[in-house]
């Protein structure tokens, strides 16, 4: 898990989500981890090769961009094998999908149904390494 002090901007990247749900989820993390670096991953290999660029990934259940699975789930269970893997966190409504990502290597994540609820931003902040 990052060590994000109060020095630290949070760095998230969503991965994986189309235009309209980026957009929900921006501006839900904007107002969870004021002045936070947020962008957007939709390829495998910019995922790759930037993990070291991020503090969390927040990653699509189905995938939406180019990536070698339409699972985010098999793109968690790929990325938390790596050393310099930040904190996964899956971005799904589904309780059995957010236990498998947990099982994969992923911290708690949550639904797009819960943006703006106190579990969620507890949940983003501690992937980030901040309090809740």
């Amino acid at each position: 898990m990052p060590d994000n002090t109060a020095s630290t901007k949070p760095r998230v990247a969503l991965v994986g989500h189309c235009g309209p749900d980026s957009f929900a989820l921006r501006t839900f993390i904007g107002s969870a981890l004021p002045g936070s670096t947020i962008e957007f991953v939709n390829e495998q290999t910019d995922t790759e090769t930037r993990l070291a660029d991020f503090d969390a990934l927040l990653v699509n259940r189905v995938l939406d961009g180019s990536f070698k699975t339409e699972s985010g789930i098999e793109l968690i269970r790929a990325l938390a094998t790596l050393d310099n893997a930040p904190s996964l966190m899956l971005i799904s409504n589904f309780a059995d999908a957010q236990a498998e990502a947990e099982a994969a290597g992923a911290t708690k994540g949550f639904g797009k149904s819960e943006l703006n609820t106190d579990p969620a931003r507890s949940a983003l902040r501690a992937a980030v390494g901040q309090p809740a």
